[in-house]
């Protein structure tokens, strides 16, 4: 599609809808829906609308990136792998006791591999990552980008909460605009409508400088009620190795060792997956992710895997005791032991993680200190991926 033509069919669409009553006018004339504070006309540093807030301390914390995975994308999907769990990390320091649940919505355009490529809300945040590992940047011939469908399916088919006590944020990232020229799709505009009846807040975050892209992207984080910022085509995303690492990642190591798969096969074969992906990770994804479970307010959260399966977790949570679990549904090495020794390997496991949580705890508070300090040593703006996400969570959850 020639670009003059899509930014002036944007332009006309951003009037018409103004005209209209919609939200696209500015923030002297528009009215805030139900938990969700107006957005303000675009500001000198780059950001276009106000916060979300919902009143009172939220339950649950619901977040979606909604990625464009096309060929121009691939620092940025580096980044994104990298930061993932510091991102969840820095919710969870905002809200410890909040339940935390992260979904993914990868989009290119039609005639690529797929179009969308979703992972649901939950709370295994080890899915969301190996789903991002697996991730390349490919495909997207033209321009524009099915930036429509990606936004209906993240509002539309993500299994949101719907109760007061749950923020709901959509993060779009992306750096080509929509394509507004195909047949039986869904505008961002309708799709906009419904976020704003359900809550939902959309933050538009742009890489590189396109011209065309800065206008839809200022038109979606207008209509829905977030911020339009813009970063770096590659990200920017800044990683800081800590003294602490390799501590934090010698600890992990032995925390795994107290985890005990059970279930299906399947099951038990997805918490090993977990447990290697773990393994394999850079030393300050690693210590991100150590940080994330040791953060937990509550004991039954301070889990050493994301996500069903791993027997410590669930006895510690009282969501089911040793003597239930049918044998065929332990590991193989625990089917054999009598009753009594299932049970006191189980109780020495749980002493061990215990022990070993406490410890880590404290190399976490000491890895905060350090790293605040450097990143207040830093000059420059906090203009990637990692930090725009992190300050617009916070913003959003405080």
């Amino acid at each position: 599609m020639n670009r003059f033509i899509l930014m002036a069919g944007l332009a006309a669409a951003f009037t018409v809808l103004a005209m209209q009553g919609g939200h696209a006018e500015t923030a002297a004339g528009q009215a805030a829906p139900v938990a969700v504070t107006a957005p303000a006309s675009a500001s000198a540093d780059g950001t276009a609308g106000t916060s979300a807030a919902v009143l009172g301390e939220p339950a649950r914390i619901e977040v979606a990136f909604v990625l464009d995975t096309t060929g121009s994308m691939g620092g940025l999907i580096d980044g994104a792998k990298q930061k993932i769990w510091a991102i969840a990390d820095e919710i969870r320091k905002s809200r410890p006791n909040a339940e935390i649940r992260i979904g993914l919505v990868a989009y290119r355009d039609r005639g690529d591999a797929y179009v969308t490529d979703t992972t649901d809300l939950s709370n295994d945040i080890h899915a969301v990552y190996g789903k991002l590992l697996g991730f390349q940047a490919q495909g997207g011939g033209d321009w524009p980008e099915s930036v429509n469908e990606a936004l209906s399916v993240a509002v539309g088919r993500l299994s949101w909460t719907k109760t007061p006590d749950t923020r709901r944020l959509i993060f779009l990232v992306g750096d080509a605009p929509p394509h507004m020229d195909y047949p039986q799709d869904v505008p961002f505009t309708d799709t906009l409508k419904i976020a704003e009846r359900e809550g939902i807040v959309v933050d538009a975050l742009q890489c590189g400088a396109a011209p065309d892209t800065e206008l839809a992207w200022k038109t979606i984080a207008q209509l829905g009620h977030g911020r339009w910022v813009r970063i770096p085509q590659s990200g920017g995303v800044v990683t800081i190795a800590s003294p602490f690492d390799d501590e934090i990642i010698r600890i992990q190591i032995r925390l795994h060792r107290t985890i005990v798969p059970y279930g299906s096969t399947k099951r038990q074969s997805e918490v090993k997956a977990k447990s290697a992906l773990a393994a394999a990770a850079p030393a300050a994804t690693a210590s991100d992710m150590a940080s994330y479970f040791s953060r937990a307010g509550k004991a039954e959260a301070r889990t050493v895997v994301s996500g069903e399966g791993d027997l410590i977790a669930d006895v510690v949570a009282h969501r089911v005791a040793p003597g239930e679990v049918k044998r065929d549904d332990l590991p193989p090495e625990m089917q054999a032991l009598a009753k009594a020794e299932i049970e006191k390997a189980i109780g020495e496991k749980i002493a061990e993680r215990g022990r070993l949580q406490g410890e880590l705890a404290g190399l976490v508070a000491r890895r905060d200190a350090w790293v605040a300090e450097q990143k207040a040593q830093r000059t420059g703006a906090r203009d990637g991926f990692d930090a725009v996400v992190e300050d617009l969570v916070r913003e959003r959850v405080k």
